[in-house]
């Protein structure tokens, strides 16, 4: 989910394009799905349901490389779905650290430590427009390896809560795996927009 569809055309070329009916591709309607997922995973888990929890958290990861993968096979990227697939992974990524984080299963303070690295960039984008520069923020290695061990993290505290099972120092490493890497992907990202605004936006 990358470049916009040209507009005068079908995602399969087959001829012109309905504007409207290009919102709704599979690809998007399978992204929606995934966000509308998020409240309910934060119902299940404040209900106390976490192994249904695990399961909806499962298939939403299924569900994001389905629809990458059905985007690139039927050529149906949009800038819609650009839009909205990174929205509704971080709001469900989010979204189960701090209420994992609530329910006590997970540190609050690492909750908030990722939470205040996504506002950084966000806000770094942000003022980094605002003073009329290109955002080119590229994603990072260490951006890409803490994302990987947040997925990973969120879903191992929920499988071993929500079905009683136990595995401490398993747990307890990946807590600090995820900080670490939260730490440095946030580091990372300031010092690449400290250099875009020491270059001019170059």
């Amino acid at each position: 989910m990358a470049d916009a569809p040209d507009p005068g055309g079908r995602p399969d070329g087959a001829g012109p394009a309905d504007h409207g009916a290009w919102l709704l591709t599979v690809p998007n309607l399978i992204t929606l799905a995934r966000l509308c997922a998020v409240p309910a995973a934060v119902w299940l888990m404040l209900r106390h349901r976490l192994d249904i929890a695990f399961l909806v958290f499962v298939g939403a990861g299924i569900s994001d490389a389905v629809d990458g993968w059905l985007a690139r096979v039927w050529n149906a990227r949009s800038a819609v779905g650009a839009l909205l697939d990174p929205i509704a992974d971080k709001a469900l990524l989010v979204s189960v650290y701090v209420t994992l984080a609530a329910i006590g299963v997970l540190p609050d303070w690492l909750a908030i430590l990722v939470v205040f690295r996504d506002l950084l960039i966000v806000g770094g984008v942000i003022t980094l427009w605002m003073l009329g520069m290109p955002a080119r923020i590229r994603p990072l290695m260490v951006s890409k390896a803490n994302t990987f061990a947040q997925i990973a993290l969120a879903a191992l505290a929920l499988l071993l809560a929500g079905f009683d099972l136990s595995a401490p120092w398993l747990l307890e490493g990946m807590i600090v795996v995820v900080a670490v890497t939260t730490l440095a992907s946030g580091a990372a990202y300031v010092v690449q927009a400290a250099r875009l605004t020491a270059g001019g936006g170059a």
